[in-house]
């Protein structure tokens, strides 16, 4: 069985960067720092969705999957410090190369984590192979957009047409799983301002679940599981759910059971 890695991050304004870019000095909070950012950016687009390279990394979800099993987590420890994220994410692609699998992946979370890696100087030579170093990457590796150790699974689904994306949370719960619990990205940096970074992270842990999920209805319908095996991996996660003790896990099963 190749490994499968599904990934996902929460992001911050990279509050030091801006102000690297701004001159703007102690005088000015963090707060303050993201709202001025927000407001210049809702200024000249409309939304305050700030460019690929100004977020900064609080959190990588992970759901991975080999020959031992299926296990959910988020990356580091609550306190440990981006270069931290990046090293430890890509470490996992350099000891197992596994299939990424993502929602919005090629949009958002690579080019975040390419930029983020460009500036604290993270090396990843497994993950940026094309061919150099192993033969087997000139025909098929992480950064060919139609190439599968990267499946994209929105842009795989929508068939590489922006205008036809679907969102993660209403098609997990169209197909008959939890979607999202609450939470969305919109509200990340309120929250972790708050002091509530165990929600985030809770949150991205059951967003890796439900492109987990998603996958593997995608792989039935296209003859990778038959109907035995579809049937016992969506068990496994279920069952490895129920064992784990995090209180958003119980939340996750009851909202799983009433769709």
């Amino acid at each position: 069985m190749t490994p499968t890695l599904v990934f996902d991050l929460e992001t911050l304004p990279d509050v030091q960067g801006l102000r690297r870019l701004n001159g703007w000095g102690p005088d000015v909070s963090d707060l303050e720092v993201a709202e001025r950012a927000f407001a210049a950016r809702r200024e000249a687009t409309g939304g305050d969705f700030l460019p690929l390279h100004l977020h900064q990394i609080a959190v990588i979800g992970c759901v991975f999957r080999d020959e031992q099993g299926f296990r959910v987590r988020t990356l580091g420890n609550p306190d440990d410090a981006e270069p931290a994220l990046l090293a430890q994410f890509f470490k996992t692609i350099e000891r197992y190369t596994p299939k990424l699998v993502s929602w919005n992946g090629s949009g958002f979370d690579l080019p975040v984590l390419h930029y983020r890696s460009l500036i604290h100087g993270v090396p990843a030579p497994r993950y940026w192979d094309l061919g150099e170093d192993d033969r087997e990457f000139k025909f098929n590796n992480y950064i060919g957009r139609y190439h599968t150790r990267h499946i994209d699974l929105m842009d795989v689904l929508a068939k590489y047409n922006g205008r036809a994306n679907a969102p993660l949370d209403q098609l997990a719960k169209l197909c008959g799983f939890p979607g999202k619990l609450g939470m969305d990205g919109g509200k990340v940096w309120e929250s972790w301002c708050q002091g509530r970074a165990d929600e985030v992270r809770a949150y991205c842990e059951t967003d890796v679940v439900n492109t987990w999920l998603v996958y593997c209805r995608w792989r039935f319908l296209r003859g990778e599981l038959d109907r035995v095996s579809y049937d016992e991996e969506i068990a496994l996660v279920r069952e490895s759910l129920a064992n784990n003790p995090a209180p958003h896990w119980r939340e996750y099963l009851a909202a799983w059971d009433a769709n």
